[in-house]
């Protein structure tokens, strides 16, 4: 029999999946009348991305799930899980959505750091289960970035 949490979790990134894609959509207008760096990647590329982000996440939580539940840190751990869909969804709410190029890059800090405590919170419990989430720290950091210098490009 499959354990709940193998569904509930892919459940749950696809859900942070199509909410944030669907937020995004509908501000593509708006981003294709901004100024954009050199370094944006395609639309495709980010999404590829995002995918395989997800993918690796989705895992990362599985593990967790299947492994940590013994320890002390576990509700932390799930708890941090659920901040960081919340604020990857927030952030395409408000970089996409609201058009708020300056918040979207604090925004996109805590999202950053949500990863980056993940990480440090499962290294004890799987070192595979963490290292799963360092491209997604990565990325973000390169989000980060590159939402500072849009927001450079259009004050």
């Amino acid at each position: 029999m499959i354990k709940p949490n193998y569904i509930i979790i892919p459940l749950i990134t696809i859900l942070v999946s199509l909410i944030g894609s669907f937020v995004t959509s509908r501000g593509m207008n708006w981003y294709k009348t901004i100024n954009l760096p050199e370094i944006t990647p395609p639309g495709q590329l980010i999404g590829t991305v995002w995918i395989i982000l997800f993918i690796l996440a989705t895992i990362s939580a599985l593990i967790v799930w299947n492994t940590a539940q013994k320890t002390n840190n576990f509700k932390l751990i799930i708890a941090l899980f659920v901040i960081n869909a919340f604020l990857n969804v927030l952030w395409s709410s408000i970089f996409f959505g609201a058009h708020w190029i300056g918040p979207a890059i604090i925004e996109a800090g805590l999202l950053g750091l949500s990863v980056i405590l993940l990480i440090i919170y499962i290294w004890p419990v799987s070192k595979l289960a963490a290292g799963l989430l360092i491209p997604y720290a990565g990325w973000v950091a390169f989000a980060t970035y590159l939402t500072y210098t849009i927001w450079s490009l259009n004050k």
